[in-house]
């Protein structure tokens, strides 16, 4: 065998000298949960391709926010998902004065004004076009879309939100926001931006559940090419000269060395998201049979956690709570 006699096995021979020797941990704090708001009251409902996952009026989802604060998850990703969907000419006003988004803002914050709450910024789940811009000769206009989305920011900043999450992958967006954060005097208000944001296979449960697939064509004009990660490190780089505090990369599993990549090149935080299509993928396998689901979700979440980042958005952060409570 030659000396000296190296077995690294001796560095994994009882459980005591893995957890001594172990490289990465999961911490509870380092989670955000996404939650779904619904105008209305006592209502929670639920879609197919999503299973345990809800969208819940207010009141629901203030019980929703008090079991997962128990279990130590201390930030949330607020969606907001609007019945009525606008024309590009409506949208602007829904946003200029309060709405059940606004409004579930400010009691959130006032019943757990310890929780970091971010909410995502994007026009898709309220316009009739389902897409993420105000569309012109059926193209998104760029610039246009711009003054809507960070009015849109402005109106979550000014109702409570820690975080402002544009998601929309306009080009300017971070910028944009940021001027209008800062001029309105709301300069501490933090800009997690979907920096590297992939035109997936994996959101399709998301869009059920939020309503808000594109009525006509699709996301890959302004979302990224699968293929691409060169692209991934200029959109990053891109928002942090516009003024992210938070980069995100959005699927986690598929783009793990995108996350990777990011890391070893940038010196500011890193949010993950572990999509809608990576969870109900674990869902569906555990409930057939295929895989153990608690081992295969802390697997999950140790090889993104491991790959570089800081924060890992996750539907699974409820049962990562009871996991790491065990």
């Amino acid at each position: 065998m030659g000396y000296p006699d190296t077995r690294l096995r001796r560095l994994r021979k009882s459980p005591e000298i893995r957890n001594l020797l172990k490289e990465n941990f999961l911490s509870i704090s380092n989670f955000m949960y996404p939650v779904f708001l619904i105008d209305g009251r006592d209502r929670k409902e639920s879609v197919e391709t999503m299973p345990g996952i809800y969208r819940f009026s207010f009141d629901l989802l203030i019980k929703e926010i008090k079991e997962v604060r128990e279990l130590g998850v201390s930030s949330i990703l607020l969606f907001g998902v609007s019945e009525k969907k606008y024309s590009d000419r409506e949208i602007d006003k829904f946003y200029t004065k309060d709405n059940f988004i606004t409004d579930s803002i400010k009691e959130i914050k006032n019943k757990f004004p310890d929780i970091v709450l971010a909410v995502d910024v994007c026009l898709c789940g309220f316009t009739q076009s389902g897409h993420c811009g105000i569309i012109k000769n059926k193209i998104i206009d760029n610039d246009l879309s711009l003054k809507v989305i960070s009015r849109v920011a402005l109106s979550y900043a000014k109702s409570g939100a820690d975080i402002v999450a544009p998601s929309a992958m306009m080009d300017g967006m971070v910028g944009s926001i940021r001027k209008e954060l800062d001029e309105n005097d709301f300069k501490e208000t933090l800009i997690m931006s979907y920096s590297a944001k992939y035109a997936s296979s994996f959101y399709g449960p998301f869009r059920d559940i939020a309503d808000s697939a594109p009525s006509f064509g699709d996301r890959k004009t302004y979302q990224m090419p699968s293929s691409n990660s060169l692209e991934a490190m200029r959109e990053i780089e891109l928002d942090i000269e516009e003024g992210a505090d938070i980069v995100m990369i959005k699927p986690a599993l598929p783009y793990l060395d995108i996350i990777c990549k990011a890391r070893e090149r940038f010196n500011l935080p890193i949010a993950a998201y572990s999509v809608s299509g990576e969870y109900s993928m674990v869902k569906f396998a555990s409930n057939s049979g295929a895989l153990d689901e608690k081992r295969a979700i802390l697997e999950i979440m140790e090889s993104i956690k491991r790959a570089g980042a800081n924060i890992i958005i996750t539907y699974f952060a409820k049962e990562i709570g009871k996991l790491l409570n065990e």
